[in-house]
């Protein structure tokens, strides 16, 4: 039996420098990530080992220390970017991320990008 297994990481909040505006330059704004990572998990449900799983732990750390060490214009490129971290480790065969940048307009509780990706 195949166990098809989904990693959800939910509104994880970081601070970050994105937009090109001269306010947005000048001080960090809240983002909001949301991510699903897929990957085939018949041998870790089997195992218990942590050799066989996708460790959430991790993936979560290297997209903060991302997110906290650069700067972005675009909601695009940090969306971009955090997907390929979720998609790195070999397991994982699907991801997808949604950013949300709260108070990005007038109007709105925010605005978001997502992104998805099989990988081949």
């Amino acid at each position: 039996m195949s166990h098809a297994a989904q990693i959800r990481i939910k509104d994880l909040r970081l601070r970050t420098y994105i937009g090109f505006n001269e306010d947005e330059q000048k001080n960090q704004q809240d983002v909001v990530i949301n991510a699903l990572i897929e990957y085939p998990a018949e041998f870790a449900c089997r195992s218990d080992n942590i050799d066989h799983a996708v460790n959430y732990k991790t993936i979560c750390k290297q997209m903060i220390a991302h997110v906290e060490e650069h700067r972005f214009l675009l909601l695009e490129s940090l969306t971009a970017q955090l997907l390929e971290i979720c998609l790195a480790p070999e397991q994982v065969t699907y991801a997808e991320v949604e950013v949300d940048k709260p108070h990005a307009l007038r109007f709105a509780d925010s605005v978001s990008f997502r992104l998805a990706q099989h990988k081949s």
